[in-house]
């Protein structure tokens, strides 16, 4: 029996993850199960050329269509509609967001678990840039891109957090469900308005420190385009909240 009423609905989102997605399956799942979490992954595949689809049907062979759900989408629509899509279909009380390329280790769960309990938190976020966090594999260049991304976006948006732009968080649902309704923002800047709003609903929010390793199998999404959508995100942003 689980060790507590709470279920955690993680939402992983997928593009091209076919080689990736076994192995954070399994690590999700050993996390969850060693602690006792009643838990369900809802795999969101925007139509994955390579077979992730597939993939992941096997898996929901092993671990079961409690464990396992699967809700694709014809075609890669984004990531913050893959969240609205994926928070549709969650049974749980609390929602996990996180990469499926392995960049966020799911050993960080319980952590974040025990602290949302410990003080109520409506929103618990890893962070990279306080408390013995960091990052793995990236070179100079990027660290410097991500540093600064994230520096400028304190100094413009003063959220509360020390790191705006990661995707590792954990959501009371009903929060999550709210602050999904009131973004605007696309792709990466999504998550950075996310906390944004925290701030402005006066949720409250806790930090878990975590290592954040790049992607071992498959390309990085980040690109150019990205990089000029999240310098326009942050200047909307800093001029409407």
């Amino acid at each position: 029996m689980p060790s507590s009423p709470d279920k955690y609905s993680v939402l992983l989102p997928t593009y091209n993850e076919r080689e990736n997605l076994p192995l954070i399956i399994w690590l999700l799942v050993k996390h969850f199960e060693k602690c006792n979490y009643n838990f369900e992954v809802i795999v969101i595949d925007d139509g994955s050329p390579d077979g992730t689809l597939e993939a992941a049907k096997q898996l929901q062979k092993i671990y079961g269509e409690d464990k396992i759900v699967l809700r694709p989408r014809a075609k890669k629509l984004g990531l913050g509609t893959a969240y609205i899509h994926g928070i549709k279909h969650a049974t749980g009380n609390f929602i996990f967001l996180m990469d499926a390329d392995l960049s966020h280790h799911p050993r960080f769960i319980p952590e974040f678990i025990e602290l949302q309990k410990k003080h109520n938190y409506d929103v618990v976020s890893g962070t990279r840039y306080a408390g013995g966090g960091g990052v793995h594999g990236w070179d100079l260049k990027r660290k410097i891109i991500s540093r600064g991304a994230n520096y400028l976006a304190q100094i413009l948006l003063r959220p509360g957090a020390s790191d705006l732009t990661g995707s590792f968080r954990l959501y009371k649902k009903d929060v999550l469900q709210k602050l999904i309704d009131s973004c605007v923002s696309k792709g990466y800047v999504f998550q950075m308005e996310m906390l944004v709003r925290v701030r402005q609903f006066n949720y409250t929010i806790g930090e878990v420190p975590i290592t954040f390793v790049d992607r071992v199998y498959g390309e990085s999404k980040l690109g150019g385009q990205e990089i000029v959508s999240y310098a326009k995100g942050l200047l909307t942003l800093f001029a409407t909240t």
